[in-house]
């Protein structure tokens, strides 16, 4: 049959959703199949001949060449096939025309059926591939909705939907319909109902991308994130190092004026972060992790157990330790060392 509509109908698919026209010949091919499977006494010998050039759909049943049909759907008479060949033999195939019309109510309603499901596999497949690539990153959304009951956040990236819940927020997220917000590619799968794509705004990767869209010397690989610390919302940080002796990473980190630090905090909703150089020498990497706090010396109490003491001044003991603890949480986390805080008089202040 000549459907010049439907190759451009399928053209259209092709440039929306990204979804190939040969993926899509593939499953009416399939769903072709079927309904002759369905239609002629379950013969499924189906040629299908397809040029997009010509717009050209054609069909055709394979059936066996006798003296006298039994079954229909399978069989043709010498003098049918000899209509359509006059070289056929008996006990020869023959491929016999068909007429899409004569699949029925039945057979389109299966092609209709494979197809939709074909088309929303293409769709998942397409989003798995793409969203496959942005893994890792993090991508501006637009809110569509907030559930009341749960908080979480319908949101769009791009022409796809996703789900940031109330988990994966910042605490004090309260976001409104059409908000644009910059969320973390965590991971992208296949699930029952299409791609499912996962994102967060509190992850520890959420923060090092946001270093690496605002820091060129991070995204050129001239500075180098080595570890990050963080309490989302309250206080993070971020452990960097320099692979060029000329450029100093704290101070690329903060930027002119504090302007790429401050596009960074006003992110994170305010969150603050402390950008601390990393070094090879142990002791100043912990004493650089517990900035702002002086810290006078570092000591190793057991070097396999990764346990220290950080001597600091009675008027720096409170910067050390932090509210509630926080700094010096960071900094034992920031570095992987158990970290004991002590007053120059050596009264033990805290330990993590």
């Amino acid at each position: 049959m000549r459907s010049k509509e439907m190759f451009e109908s399928l053209g259209i698919l092709e440039k929306e959703k990204g979804i190939p026209m040969e993926y899509v010949f593939e499953k009416i091919s399939k769903a072709i199949v079927t309904a002759c499977r369905n239609i002629y006494d379950g013969n499924e010998d189906v040629v299908i001949n397809i040029d997009e050039k010509k717009y050209t759909f054609e069909v055709f049943l394979r059936k066996t060449v006798v003296e006298k049909v039994e079954k229909k759907g399978h069989e043709i008479s010498l003098e049918d096939a000899l209509e359509i060949n006059p070289k056929v033999k008996l006990g020869d195939k023959v491929e016999v025309k068909l007429n899409t019309k004569d699949f029925g109510r039945i057979a389109v309603q299966t092609a209709r059926t494979i197809l939709k499901q074909g088309i929303k596999k293409g769709e998942t497949g397409v989003i798995l591939k793409n969203f496959e690539e942005k893994k890792g990153e993090s991508v501006v959304a637009v809110v569509e909705k907030v559930d009341p009951a749960t908080m979480a956040a319908s949101i769009r990236i791009g022409n796809v939907e996703a789900v940031l819940p109330r988990k994966e927020q910042l605490p004090s997220d309260n976001f409104k319909e059409n908000d644009h917000i910059r969320v973390y590619i965590v991971d992208v799968k296949e699930g029952t109902k299409g791609a499912k794509i996962m994102v967060s705004r509190i992850c520890d990767n959420a923060l090092k991308q946001l270093f690496f869209n605002e820091v060129p010397e991070i995204n050129e690989g001239v500075v180098e994130i080595v570890a990050v610390a963080r309490e989302p919302e309250r206080r993070s940080k971020i452990a960097v190092l320099s692979k060029d002796p000329k450029v100093d990473p704290v101070g690329a980190c903060i930027g002119q004026c504090g302007m790429r630090i401050n596009s960074i905090i006003e992110n994170l909703n305010g969150e603050k972060v402390d950008i601390v150089e990393y070094s090879d020498d142990i002791r100043e990497y912990i004493g650089n992790a517990l900035l702002p706090a002086n810290i006078l010396e570092v000591e190793i109490v057991d070097e396999n157990e990764k346990v220290c003491n950080a001597i600091v001044s009675e008027n720096d003991l409170s910067l050390a330790i932090g509210s509630k603890g926080i700094n010096a949480r960071l900094a034992s986390k920031l570095t992987g060392w158990h970290i004991n805080i002590k007053s120059e008089n050596l009264n033990p202040a805290t330990q993590l």
